[in-house]
């Protein structure tokens, strides 16, 4: 009996995957709507309220128009690359997820190294707007695709040495060991800045306001997606919703207890529910820095995360290391 059902744990598996994959999109979507109904509200403006009840059927609108654009390639691009681009990047932010632990009984895979996973496809990402801007076969797209790299790989050297200070004081790469080591009180309480540093990082990771440089429109005509259309630009604007869902969701795991709540909140609403509204104020806070903030110089976004970040990141590694070994922490 138990090697029959050994049998079906890959099949198993290919339904988790696929069920995951199939809330995710919709998930995307909706956010689509609600940062545009957001911004509406905190810019004193109307934001999409024709479309259905409040709009809300506006992202299937704009889903439909995507559809029924040409679905073009350059004459001069390297058609293959061109096409794989905006998949790898779909594809890294969807694996990522797997191993999330969404409540203790929901999650697709409980690796050991789930943190360094996570930080792999991270790294693996920016191959599709590089690869994205050299098969276009423009200077404006090849510019915008050489931004992301030198963004991604300054941001991505800070993001790992930040969240290191949770290793050290949880002994795990283990996303969901890392949440059960916050029962007795939340990292964020001994890693503000390891989290603060995380976030900034993320912000930068997803290309959003005010560190959205690689697509920046005023100098880069939209930046390394400018020669795409149709469907492989809806890719490239899913990514970027599901990245901004995936880094909200990991600063929750790794520094506000996951699931995890204080009693007697924990006991009122399922693991869940906790877990996704954590996530959702995070979301709120990244659509709200889009409405806020200007966008800086290029060569200032690198100068702070080289300069300010790095040795941020430096220092809060060192001092969570001296502390954990006097047992202070």
């Amino acid at each position: 009996m138990f090697e029959y059902l050994w049998q079906l744990e890959p099949l198993w598996k290919v339904v988790e995957i696929s069920v995951m994959i199939s809330l995710l999109i919709p998930i995307a979507a909706t956010l689509v709507w609600v940062e545009r109904r957001m911004i509406g509200i905190w810019q004193d403006r109307y934001g999409p309220n024709r479309v259905g009840p409040f709009g809300i059927l506006q992202p299937l609108a704009d889903l439909l128009k995507i559809l029924g654009k040409e679905d073009w390639v350059p004459p001069f691009s390297d058609r293959l690359v061109f096409v794989l681009a905006p998949i790898i990047g779909a594809v890294c932010v969807l694996m990522s997820f797997a191993v999330v632990p969404f409540s203790p009984s929901i999650g697709v895979s409980d690796l050991n190294i789930g943190l360094l996973f996570f930080l792999a496809m991270a790294s693996l990402a920016v191959y599709s707007v590089v690869l994205a801007g050299w098969a276009s076969n423009s200077k404006y797209a090849m510019l915008g695709g050489m931004r992301a790299a030198a963004q991604t790989v300054s941001y991505e050297v800070f993001m790992g040495l930040s969240v290191m200070g949770v290793v050290l004081l949880t002994g795990t790469f283990n996303l969901r060991e890392i949440v059960l080591a916050q029962t007795d009180g939340w990292l964020i309480q001994t890693q503000f800045v390891g989290f603060f540093v995380f976030l900034i990082a993320g912000i930068a990771e997803s290309h959003r306001l005010p560190f959205d440089l690689p697509e920046a429109e005023t100098e880069l005509t939209a930046g390394f997606h400018t020669e795409y259309s149709g469907l492989k630009f809806a890719l490239f604007f899913l990514s970027e919703y599901l990245g901004v869902t995936l880094i909200s969701a990991m600063s929750v795991v790794l520094f506000f207890g996951g699931w995890l709540m204080p009693e007697p909140l924990a006991s009122w609403l399922p693991p869940l529910f906790w877990f996704i509204l954590k996530i959702s104020f995070f979301v709120m806070f990244f659509i709200l820095l889009r409405t806020s903030l200007p966008r800086p110089r290029f060569d200032q976004l690198l100068s702070f995360g080289w300069l300010v970040m790095l040795p941020l990141a430096l220092l809060n590694l060192l001092v969570t290391a001296l502390l954990r070994l006097g047992g202070i922490i």
